[in-house]
């Protein structure tokens, strides 16, 4: 369900089209397949998808802003239905790729390559740090950042549930959680092409940007553990 809305939202993305309008199309589609707005479940949220502009990480808050050509604009998204979370965000150019330089190709295709390896490594006997890691040596080889104040996540019961999953290995691999099949886990790249380091953009308590304006981007998934390859239930 969620995929459906969140590709319906991310195929009207272009030049003109507002964050609103994006939010509404996602909303429809999650709508008319049964399914909740996992989002509207979050204490003092009203909405379907966080849009995150440019420089905006995570969080924004969909509102009047119509997309100019090559503005780059990731959607997030999450669907509750029959007691359960997913969680899901893509990243895209207003205006394709061609409205974009070779430098942003290149800082998305590596965002997306980071997030498959990282879902490569989610599987029963293996822990958090080999995705962890997998994400940050892609990233971070490539000459980007990590954001290290926000993380993937468990998805389930509930919107966000233990454990953490980050993009960068602050520990151990051996110290990090074991994942067990049956496990559901968001697997998150957030990432910027400058420094590390988030701000709030503006007072709304909810938008979080780079503190140096640098590009962001976010890739997520949520994937189940099984034992032999994880199975990614936001296809």
């Amino acid at each position: 369900m969620l995929a459906i809305a969140l590709f319906k939202a991310l195929e009207a993305v272009r030049p003109g089209v507002t964050e609103g309008e994006l939010d509404k199309i996602t909303e429809n589609s999650v709508r008319s397949q049964g399914g909740e707005p996992g989002f509207m479940k979050v204490p003092g949220y009203r909405h379907t998808i966080c849009t995150a502009t440019n420089e905006v990480i995570v969080h924004g808050i969909p509102g009047s802003y119509p997309l100019k050509k090559g503005d780059v604009i990731c959607i997030d998204a999450g669907v509750y239905y029959k007691g359960l979370h997913t969680d899901m965000a893509d990243t895209v150019i207003a205006g394709g790729d061609e409205a974009a330089t070779p430098e942003v190709r290149k800082f998305l295709d590596i965002g997306k390559k980071a997030l498959w390896a990282g879902i490569e490594q989610a599987k029963a006997g293996n822990r958090v740090g080999h995705i962890s890691k997998a994400i940050q040596d892609i990233v971070e080889g490539s000459g980007y950042s990590v954001v290290r104040t926000l993380v993937g996540h468990g998805v389930g019961k509930e919107l966000h549930e233990e454990p953490e999953v980050p993009g960068f290995l602050a520990t151990k691999i051996e110290r990090t959680p074991l994942l067990k099949e049956g496990m559901t886990i968001a697997v998150e790249v957030i990432y910027a092409m400058g420094g590390h380091e988030v701000v709030y953009a503006n007072d709304d308590g909810w938008t979080i940007k780079t503190a140096d304006n640098s590009l962001s981007a976010v890739f997520e998934r949520s994937i189940l553990i099984t034992n032999a390859k994880p199975m990614v239930l936001t296809q």
